[in-house]
């Protein structure tokens, strides 16, 4: 048992980490987001939760995620809110893919990427 234990690791389960997200439904909190983008960096995470990459990306991104960062993290389920993520293309210049992770500062993107690329960001350089 011990020599399993060894190479695959201990059977306890990971205690998951919570992130502080708000919930993006509606198109006006886009409004503000750009506004309080002007003092406090904003976080989109757009999010299919039909789609396994999607899934394995976002685990991988809140494991590693620093709570000490002072952003504000938004989570966008974009299959029930395809309005909003429209609308999150459009307002913020980047062309719809999923998952999805913008980074917007004085009402602006300032970088954005998808799929494994999300979790190769250093995010305390946009703090």
């Amino acid at each position: 048992m011990g020599f399993f234990k060894n190479i695959f690791g201990a059977s306890e389960p990971k205690e998951k980490k919570v992130l502080p997200w708000q919930e993006l439904t509606e198109i006006s909190q886009l409004d503000e987001i750009a506004k309080r983008s002007q003092t406090k960096t904003q976080v989109i995470f757009k999010h299919s939760t039909r789609c396994g990459i999607s899934s394995m990306v976002l685990n991988q991104f809140v494991d590693a995620y620093d709570l000490e960062l002072n952003f504000d993290l938004y989570y966008l389920d974009l299959l029930s809110y395809r309005d909003v993520s429209n609308e999150v293309g459009y307002r913020f210049q980047v062309m719809h893919q999923s998952p999805q992770l913008l980074i917007i500062k004085n009402g602006n993107t300032v970088w954005h990427a998808s799929h494994g690329a999300i979790n190769n960001i250093q995010l305390e350089q946009f703090e």
